[in-house]
């Protein structure tokens, strides 16, 4: 069997995108037609995303991306309210700093979606902010946050919104424009299943604004969003474009159109495998708002993280991803996002789940892969 790659990211990539990658180039520069390829694979992610906003594409992994949105926003001084309940939330602090901002925290509880209540009851005694940062779905704890809530009460207040939606696009809902969403963040190799290497935005009006009426130049050059100002107007891109990777993901997005139930498969295998994880006396981290793109389970009382890891890796060649920071070893997490989320691939990765678990002695109350079956039937 070949290797099967269970993380949340990157995930498996159909035939017909790796071929698209392979495709001659041209000089992306000179060559008149890439201009209009781009602006058609950025039309592409703006029908994904549900917005008119202006898309771009860079040349960068998903964290190029929330670096960018922060560098062109935030100058010194300005107040940054980081709405977090997780490790990226609370890592969007190192960005927000980096370029001056002053942060302040609203911490949820680790195992639960952010309180949209007392966000509110918060932001009635706070509103003094720029801009606000806030994860869609924390990758690490298998929770998707109530943007859909968050981001329209943010803009009530005139705070701009940076959201890191990453490992969401393409698997959860998002309607940038009807929740006011100033920058949505995405990846290529999550969801949407192309290669890592791009990272792609959305930016509202008021976040072009803000960016063109700063006091301050920007700290940056590559993750200076304002150099992208007019780029088709004036066939001018700001840097060499990645053709082949770009290439690849237009192919990806193209397959990711194609297929009209998609959001509808992230939810009904997800719940699946949550459904399959319970049944078995297994314990998910989450409480509530969970991840239709990821489960995150607690690693039984008894388990070696690291032998559960080696085992499958080494005799099911299947890789699944572990925790950081504070749920180093404590956790393990399965993708079931893009192109991994498919029945086949859950019932063989719960299936080696469950055989390497048993081999560990730890007694399940039922078999995985048989209870996610019994789920779908």
């Amino acid at each position: 069997m070949d290797k099967l790659i269970m993380t949340p990211g990157p995930t498996f990539i159909r035939e017909n995108v790796r071929e698209a990658m392979g495709k001659p180039i041209t000089n992306p520069d000179l060559d008149i037609e890439f201009y209009d390829f781009y602006k058609n694979t950025c039309e592409k992610l703006q029908n994904i995303m549900h917005t008119k906003n202006q898309v771009l594409i860079l040349d960068g992994e998903g964290i190029l991306g929330l670096e960018a949105a922060c560098a062109s926003l935030i100058e010194e001084g300005d107040k940054v309210l980081c709405i977090e309940n997780g490790i990226f939330g609370y890592g969007f602090k190192d960005f927000a700093e980096m370029y001056g901002g002053t942060v302040t925290f609203f911490s949820g509880e680790r195992d639960r979606g952010i309180d949209i209540g007392k966000l509110e009851e918060f932001l009635k005694e706070n509103h003094d902010f720029k801009v606000a940062t806030v994860v869609h779905c924390e990758t690490p704890s298998g929770i998707t946050n109530p943007i859909k809530d968050i981001c329209p009460l943010l803009k009530k207040y005139n705070i701009l919104s940076i959201v890191d939606s990453v490992s969401s696009i393409g698997g959860e809902e998002i309607q940038v424009d009807e929740w006011n969403i100033d920058i949505a963040l995405g990846g290529s190799q999550k969801c949407l299943s192309a290669p890592p290497g791009l990272t792609f935005l959305s930016i509202s009006e008021d976040a072009i604004e803000a960016m063109n009426s700063r006091e301050t130049p920007i700290r940056s050059f590559y993750a200076n969003l304002t150099i992208w100002n007019d780029w088709y107007e004036n066939k001018w891109f700001p840097y060499t474009q990645p053709i082949s990777d770009i290439y690849a993901f237009d192919k990806a997005l193209d397959n990711f159109l194609g297929d009209k139930d998609v959001l509808q498969r992230h939810k009904r295998y997800a719940e699946a495998c949550r459904y399959a994880v319970k049944e078995c006396g297994l314990e998910l981290l989450s409480k509530d708002c969970h991840s239709n793109t990821v489960s995150t389970v607690l690693v039984p009382e008894g388990i070696n993280y690291k032998d559960l890891f080696n085992k499958l890796y080494s005799e099911h060649n299947i890789i699944i991803a572990g925790g950081f920071d504070f749920l180093q070893d404590k956790i393990f997490r399965i993708g079931h996002m893009g192109e991994n989320c498919y029945e086949e691939k859950l019932y063989i990765t719960l299936k080696a789940i469950n055989t390497v678990l048993k081999e560990l002695e730890f007694n399940l109350k039922g078999d995985l892969h048989k209870e996610f079956v019994n789920y779908l039937n």
